[in-house]
């Protein structure tokens, strides 16, 4: 059977949509502090990486086969969102390395529900 007929693609797109609007946000948040736009270079990419460790963890646990697939489907798809939202901007390289940051989190996640199992 194929992998991609066997992914819960609503938890999914669920869990990118999550992780978008709670990155948004903590964006939100150290905008407006005193020190906050630079400040985002450091907080962003982390924040990438952590939140689709959870959320894919999340939809992994929950998936009857293929964790990491599922994880990794969770960073894949919220990057995809922020690349339509942002689609023609200028961005500096520290978001740009972040949307992968989201691909490898979601897929630890995974991993993670995996080795729990």
């Amino acid at each position: 059977m194929n992998s991609f007929a066997t992914v819960t693609w609503v938890r999914v797109l669920l869990a990118a949509v999550i992780v978008e609007l709670a990155l948004f946000a903590i964006t939100a948040l150290f905008y407006f502090l005193p020190a906050g736009p630079p400040a985002l270079l450091y907080v962003v990419p982390p924040a990438c990486l952590g939140l689709p460790v959870l959320f894919g963890f999340l939809v992994a646990r929950k998936a009857r086969s293929h964790p990491i697939l599922h994880g990794a489907l969770v960073g894949g798809v919220a990057a995809l969102i922020y690349i339509a939202l942002t689609w023609g901007k200028a961005l500096p390289s520290a978001y740009i390395a972040s949307e992968y940051l989201k691909v490898i989190g979601g897929a630890m996640g995974g991993l993670f529900a995996r080795r729990r199992a």
